[in-house]
């Protein structure tokens, strides 16, 4: 009876399918998660251990998750792996920004849209009240304004907030575990949390204490359409077409001589207080004559002359009066206001710039800091025209006679599409009147700052609001002189651009040299990359906080004011507002009278002023998610340092955001906690740069609202058309550093790498599907060569894996495990070994040597890989022989180093010399149709004992393998003799079994088409 030698084969099985399918899988192996409590295990597992906290910085919780903050979820997820794999306690508890405009603004929107899909059928109830009245339109429309303001209540919109709010809680819930990310989902921390409000009101309550909040009347970032002020992170700059104008400023005393200035912000002109010159530049007198009695004389800077005749402000024929103005004809300069009855004074100033206009400026206290600060050194009031509308107004800062004329009141500033604003159009037209404009607007492109929400441009207000101020007393300051700092290269440039916006001594004992001590001092704080240094630096230098918001939605401001209107601010009543609001929330601040309220919270020994009225502003919403380090990290007992002391007891080990967090999250939280609890609240900081389309554009969840891609740029379609694991093996393989341009064609081309990857793991589970490791591991001594060679060249790689985790380099994990995958594995070790595999015995000891290599290195590709890919690695780790643990997310990344001796690694650099030669030579034979296959082949090698080395007939054996023949001839030569390769057709037949030609095929008359190492196999096998 003939034997069917197929049969006879070891060849592979395994469940592990080979077509991945990621998109139907995937959400099974969340639910079997859930199921084991995978996340509980792991924790229960790391008690007691040394613990790593990773701190999530909240999104906001409005609409889907885009791919930008898919990135940073992912990235966050793969260091709480990989810490967790290396033996760390390292919770996970996500949380969600839930206050601030994005949400009020859109929650706004939707309620007056039903309010006026709902009035006709509200008018009908109230008709009767007004249908036999005079003035009935009138009186009804004084119903609907009542209504509507009934409607759009506090209480209403911020009921609607928290159903918005809370709903996108647990869609972007949902959509972070289909990333795969693993953490705390069910007990997060939510802003808007009667317990985190109550918190962030007590570390309020210190800061006040300390004496760095105050309320005074700066000019802030004001967003007309939001009615609100801004923080710097909330504005955003874009390209902005502004009108510019030359204007006339009548010098008193100096008949038709008129100071020329530039603005670019025609509205800003009624607010005009001073003119500015720069002690530095030369000015002239420049005589133009257009007719005997139209003779005037403008004073500007000589070195605009040139710019302003190009720009034809000046007409081509002009003289420079020879007579120089000095500096201190410029101090006595006093100027008539071109259309107000007041009169303003010349002053120097350090900002003016020779790089536009004339070299004279107008100055407006209350609409630039740079004009602020001017008129407080010299005792302008801080004067802004403008109402909450951002329409002009006047105010109680000067006599009505000396405010704008009554024409240009409640004119808009808001400009339209394509359209000066209703105030720069009054205005120019009032200068025309006057004739004191020098020519006509002409338009000024240039970068201008814009709302975040509305994307309209904002404007510079001066308003009352509350502070914190940066450069106020702080106690305990480190240790680090300037002098120290400019010697660093890395802060030099841009310490010395700080010192130029800002001349205060900036490492004083202030709040902001204490921010900037602690970034510049290794042991304080790392920044990873090293530019996130600069950046933070940078965003220190910044002016004093602006941290009350006109806003509905968001954490009240604790204050109150006396008969007077004078503000109170206690940090008692503070914490007694936060023991309220964690009984009963913060709600109860707009539910409660300003008299109960009071009643509630003031302190008991209370000997100031009593409270009449409360304030309607709520806190930046950066001072809620920058409180997190009181209200999360001291708060949650997981997140504590077991063994440690003091402020590291809770600081957390890594933060990590996007760049745009520089000026935004980290440096509210970095503030904040300083300023509150003396220290920073984190000691590394990653810095991921952001997801850009092909055009380079920021995407953003904004403009994914507005229809702004023609593919939807969400996690979950990205994750529906490829996978959370090929989304996740992308991100991975980008160096976060810098911006990422994410397009089909990137992923695609990582999926191919993904589909290495699973067919290297298959592979291996393949091949182990008789393997015992209790009883059939071979020990590394007894391994084979070509065995102890890839564990050895596998250690290197988990070395340099391991130490690319530690640095958070994920694209270096990606490339040494992707390249060791496909060349190391896949293109020399795993098409080598499968002869031995299929053909040998099943119990061979060859076999069961390569069977104990490829279960180590399965389930350490498995555990190296968890961390990215996991859902893929732990749905191999399942078919991994004796696995031990439920799931490799369970397990410990316990590395198993194989060194080689020094012999070894001789022998084996010289028979990776000399395969490249071979192979070579094979393949010619191949094309000249000497040979088929390599099998077909016996290589002939010659050289020196230099080249060929004393190689043992084992190490031998490991060279015929590598190359894949029949039969390996070594012939030693004279010294000297370099290396040469002879391909001939092998000796003996071709065995039906395992296709190698060999010279004993057909010596068992039992097994005539075989050779005798299958003959002994075939016999174990029938066994």
């Amino acid at each position: 009876m003939t034997t069917n030698y197929k049969e006879t084969l070891n060849l592979p099985r395994t469940d592990f399918a080979m077509k991945a399918g990621l998109v139907e899988r995937e959400p099974q192996r969340l639910q079997h998660w859930e199921k084991l409590k995978l996340y509980e295990q792991i924790q229960a597992g790391r008690a007691g251990k040394a613990r790593f906290v990773l701190h999530d910085g909240p999104p906001f919780a409005n609409g889907d998750v885009h791919i930008g903050t898919a990135l940073n979820k992912i990235l966050k997820d793969m260091v709480v792996r990989y810490k967790t794999l290396r033996g760390f306690s390292a919770p996970y508890i996500p949380g969600w920004d839930c206050h601030g405009l994005p949400i009020e603004f859109k929650v706004s929107q939707e309620m007056r849209k039903e309010f006026e899909a709902q009035w006709p059928h509200t008018r009908k109830g109230l008709e009767d009240s007004w249908k036999d009245k005079k003035d009935s339109v009138g009186v009804e429309m004084a119903h609907k304004l009542v209504e509507q303001q009934q409607f759009l209540s506090p209480q209403n919109i911020r009921a609607r907030c928290v159903e918005n709010a809370k709903h996108f809680v647990d869609v972007q819930r949902t959509q972070f575990k289909r990333l795969g990310v693993l953490g705390d989902w069910e007990n997060p921390y939510l802003t808007l949390d009667k317990k985190y409000e109550a918190d962030e009101l007590r570390l309020f309550a210190d800061i006040v204490e300390k004496g760095f909040v105050y309320r005074g009347k700066k000019p802030v970032y004001w967003c007309i359409v939001c009615r609100t002020a801004l923080a710097e992170a909330e504005v955003e700059y874009a390209d902005h077409i502004s009108q510019s104008l030359f204007v006339k400023f009548p010098v008193v005393g100096q008949p038709k001589t008129f100071i020329v200035i530039w603005t670019t912000t025609p509205w800003t002109l009624p607010a005009n207080l001073a003119v500015a010159y720069n002690k530095d530049f030369e000015y002239v007198k420049v005589t133009v004559s257009q007719g005997h009695q139209d003779e005037e004389t403008y004073i500007v800077a000589k070195c605009r002359l040139d710019q302003m005749l190009v720009e034809k402000a000046l007409p081509p024929f002009v003289h420079i009066n020879p007579e120089k103005l000095s500096m201190q004809d410029l101090a006595q300069l006093e100027y008539h206001h071109p259309f107000c009855d007041r009169n303003g004074k010349a002053l120097a100033a350090e900002f003016v710039t020779s790089d536009t206009g004339t070299g004279l400026v107008h100055i407006a206290p209350g609409h630039g800091l740079d004009d602020y600060n001017l008129g407080r050194q010299n005792g302008l009031p801080i004067y802004s025209p403008v109402n909450d509308d951002g329409a002009l107004a006047h105010t109680s800062d000067l006599p009505i006679t000396e405010q704008m004329p009554q024409e240009l009141l409640g004119k808009s500033i808001l400009e339209k599409p394509g359209k000066m604003s209703p105030a720069n159009e009054a205005i120019v037209a009032l200068l025309r009147q006057k004739n004191v404009l020098l020519c006509d607007p002409k338009d000024y492109h240039h970068s201008y700052p814009h709302c975040w929400r509305s994307k309209n441009p904002i404007i510079f207000r001066a308003m009352d609001q509350w502070f914190i101020g940066v450069d106020l007393p702080f106690s305990g300051a480190s240790q680090l002189s300037e002098d120290q700092l400019l010697n660093n290269p890395e802060f030099k440039e841009v310490f010395l651009e700080g010192v130029q916006r800002n001349p205060k001594p900036l490492l004083a004992n202030t709040l902001r040299g204490e921010a900037l001590r602690v970034v510049a001092q290794k042991e304080k704080t790392q920044w990873i990359p090293n530019w996130g240094k600069n950046r933070i630096f940078g965003a220190v230098f910044r002016p004093d906080w602006c941290i009350s918001r006109q806003r509905t939605w968001g954490v009240p401001i604790p204050a109150f004011y006396d008969a007077k209107g004078g503000p109170i601010l206690d940090a008692q009543t503070a914490r007694n507002t936060a023991d309220l609001f964690e009984k009963h929330g913060s709600n109860v601040w707009f539910e409660k009278s300003a008299s109960e309220l009071w009643s509630l919270v003031k302190p008991k020994e209370w000997k100031g002023a009593e409270a009449v009225s409360k304030s309607t502003d709520t806190l930046d919403v950066w001072i809620d998610s920058g409180s997190s380090s009181r209200s999360v990290l001291k708060q949650r007992p997981e997140l504590q340092h077991n063994g440690k002391s003091g402020d590291e007891t809770w600081r957390a080990d890594v933060y990590l955001e996007g760049s745009d967090q520089h000026r935004g999250w980290f440096q509210s939280s970095l503030l904040l906690s300083l300023a509150g609890n003396g220290a920073a609240p984190f000691k590394t900081v990653l810095t991921h740069g952001f997801m850009v389309d092909a055009d380079r554009e920021k995407i953003s969840k904004s403009k994914q609202g507005q229809g702004g891609y023609d593919k939807p740029q969400t996690a979950e379609a990205y994750v529906k058309k490829y996978g959370a694991d090929v989304v996740r093996l992308w991100v991975a393989s980008q160096d976060y550093r810098n911006d990422i341009i994410v397009s089909e064609e990137r992923i695609n081309t990582v999926g191919e790498t993904y589909r290495v990857i699973r067919n290297a793991l298959r592979y291996q589970l393949s091949n182990l599907y008789d393997f015992n490791p209790v009883q059939h591991t071979v020990g590394d001594d007894q391994l084979t060569g070509l065995d102890r060679w890839i564990l050895r060249e596998f250690s290197s790689l988990e070395a340099e894996v391991a130490t690319a985790y530690d640095q958070y380099e994920f694209h270096v994990v990606y490339q040494k495990v992707s390249q060791f995958v496909a060349v190391e594995l896949s293109a020399i070790y795993h098409d080598v070994i499968k002869d031995r595999l299929y053909t040998d015995p099943a119990d061979g000891p060859r076999r069961r040597s390569t069977q104990t290599a490829l279960q180590r290195l399965v389930r350490g590709l498995c555990a190296m890989l968890s961390p990215v890919l996991v859902f893929t690695a732990d749905e191999a780790w399942e078919f991994i022989p004796e696995h031990g643990c439920a799931s490799v997310h369970l397990s410990a990344w316990e590395s198993r180093p194989l060194a080689l001796t020094e012999r070894e690694e001789q022998t084996w650099r010289r028979i990776f010399a000399m395969r490249p030669a071979a192979l070579a030579c094979l393949e010619k034979e191949r094309q000249a149709k000497n040979i088929g296959k390599a099998l077909d082949a016996k290589i002939i090698l010659k050289g020196s004992a230099q080249v060929l080395g004393d190689l043992t007939d084992e190490e031998k054996e490991s060279l015929r393998e590598l190359l894949n023949v029949s039969q390996l001839i070594l012939t030693r030569q004279p010294e000297g003799t370099e290396l040469t390769v002879e391909a001939v057709k092998a000796d003996g037949q071709k065995c039906e079994r395992c296709w190698h030609w060999e010279t004993d095929v057909g010596a068992e008359a039992e097994h005539p088409g075989i050779c005798g190492r299958c003959v002994a196999a075939v016999r174990q096998a029938v066994k």
